[in-house]
């Protein structure tokens, strides 16, 4: 049982003063060093312009939705910001506030920050991304605090059918829908859901101010954020949560994988992140170090473009698809550490998991057979690709690449500096790199991707009338038997008849590390360092 201040102040006789020496007393917390290759794509902190893994990495350190995930054992939602939450009707989630959350910026959090967070001046205002996308736009916003247009698309992605946060009283309000939706206790865990501070926002004399250095209620605050160089965080010592068990945080940007190792040898930094399988054992041979992590909440992809005239052939996609040796990539990049995923899903789905799913086989002669029919004639495919922003992302790709030349596909590799150049919309785009994510345990979180407001569709790479009905149904429905057809249905469409992508590998997050610091790894690109995961 955690003491509150006051109770504990109550047991003092009048006029007893505390000892100095509590006072005076140093803090012996450890501060630690976290060396990553990128730490976010968009050069800002804010949830509502940073989706992405790097950024889903940290932002749980300084911010907290109302319903959190378990990402250490579970994988199932567990109480955060909210203690408790029913269902007053499908459209509507009843939630009731925790006492004596204090923000970063020492205030008391309030049902009308919970409030804030989802208004429209914060979620809903300026305009969509629908032509652009999701990763294209400048940091700066509209003008003053207007957010920039991902800030609507991701609002509409995560949240469609909201209507409205309701302020019942001090301690409870309601997150109304305008439609049923079986999956509103699951949006609301997602890192687009994390609280922040009303007054904070209102005192930022920018957007852009604002979402390099937001002010939220995790265990650590932000200190500073250099974009592309470093990010420091100190311990929230009156954290909801406990007293956090570090002192301080600096994440520091390694674009290079050697860098990052001989760091760590070195002394430099006391963990790095977005190990290769083929630099474990590097590590693992100091008596110092270990590596730690395995498989995650996330698939690697790619992601068709069919506004391409040869890739609007849904023939050739398929062919592309069967002209990938997932196997061989997981045998000679991973070293066997993770798998081929069942299509795009995972087990945390329970009974919503089509367990008789499988990736599309590796079958040259099928994908031969399929550019005949489609008439291809060795036209070049544009692949745009990022260096290395994925682990392995490039050695992955020359694979990817043999085997469609086998096949009888020219593909041609083009590099790229960021996403902008491979999400924009431009004469040319054709395939690219991808991942996607279950941020909460049901196939609508990762598949909402491939409907309005998702990235893939904003971005013009794949659209489906077919597709926004599927997901509309899957939100709705309740009977078991029907929401899996229905998501047969959808994984049959955007995977086998009108590929909007194919799956590679189920990634696999290894985190170089000393021994002598008592932190386990996560089953998602999350780095938690609260009280239960360091020491524990």
């Amino acid at each position: 049982m955690t003491l509150r201040r006051r109770s504990l102040l109550s047991g003092l006789a009048i006029g007893a003063t505390l000892p100095r020496v509590a006072i005076a007393q140093a803090d012996t917390r450890p501060s630690i060093t976290i060396a990553v290759q990128v730490l976010s794509t968009s050069g800002t902190l804010e949830p509502m312009r940073e989706q992405s893994n790097v950024g889903f990495r940290i932002m749980p350190s300084f911010s907290e939705p109302l319903i959190g995930i378990d990402w250490l054992v579970s994988q199932r939602a567990e109480p955060m910001l909210a203690t408790a939450w029913r269902r007053i009707d499908a459209k509507t989630l009843e939630l009731t506030l925790r006492d004596n959350v204090v923000m970063h910026d020492g205030r008391t959090m309030t049902a009308e920050d919970v409030a804030f967070t989802f208004s429209r001046e914060r979620m809903w205002t300026g305009l969509a991304a629908d032509s652009r996308g999701l990763f294209v736009s400048t940091t700066a916003g509209q003008g003053g605090k207007t957010p920039p247009p991902e800030a609507v698309a991701i609002s509409r992605a995560h949240f469609p059918g909201f209507e409205k946060m309701e302020v019942v009283d001090a301690r409870t309000v309601r997150f109304v829908n305008s439609v049923p939706d079986v999956t509103l206790e699951g949006r609301l865990t997602r890192t687009s859901g994390a609280i922040f501070s009303r007054a904070a926002f209102d005192a930022a004399p920018s957007w852009l101010d604002w979402a390099r250095k937001p002010v939220g209620t995790g265990p650590y605050r932000i200190v500073s954020h250099r974009p592309g160089q470093d990010l420091v965080l100190e311990a929230h010592d009156e954290y909801w949560g406990g007293r956090p068990p570090l002192k301080s945080i600096r994440l520091v940007e390694v674009p290079d994988v050697a860098g990052r190792v001989n760091g760590l040898l070195a002394g430099d930094y006391d963990f790095i992140c977005d190990l290769p399988p083929d630099q474990i054992g590097g590590v693992e041979r100091s008596a110092r170090h270990e590596v730690v992590g395995g498989p995650i909440n996330n698939i690697r992809l790619i992601v068709w473009d069919k506004t391409h005239p040869v890739l609007a052939n849904p023939l050739v996609r398929r062919a592309m698809s069967h002209s990938i040796d997932r196997q061989a990539i997981v045998d000679s990049l991973w070293s066997g550490r993770t798998a081929v995923p069942r299509g795009l899903q995972w087990d945390v789905y329970g009974e919503m998991m089509i367990r008789d799913w499988e990736a599309p086989r590796f079958d040259i002669a099928e994908a031969r057979r399929l550019l005949r029919e489609a008439n291809y004639r060795g036209e070049p495919i544009p692949y745009q690709l990022l260096n290395n922003y994925y682990t392995g992302q490039v050695a992955s790709s020359q694979i990817l690449v043999e085997g469609w030349r086998a096949a009888g596909l020219n593909v041609q590799i083009e590099m790229k500096e960021n996403w902008g150049q491979i999400l924009g919309r431009f004469p040319g785009r054709g395939l690219c790199d991808n991942s996607n994510t279950a941020v909460f345990n049901d196939p609508v979180a990762p598949m909402s991707v491939y409907g309005p407001g998702g990235q893939t569709w904003a971005a013009g790479q794949w659209q489906n009338d077919e597709a926004p009905r599927l997901l509309d149904a899957l939100q709705v429905e309740t009977d078991l038997a029907k929401r899996r057809a229905t998501f047969q249905r959808l994984l049959t469409l955007t995977e086998r008849e009108d590929p909007a992508y194919t799956v590679l590998f189920q990634t696999a997050n290894f985190t170089g590390k000393r021994k002598d610091m008592p932190w386990r790894a996560s089953q998602s690109f999350v780095m938690e360092f609260t009280a239960r995961n360091w020491g524990a």
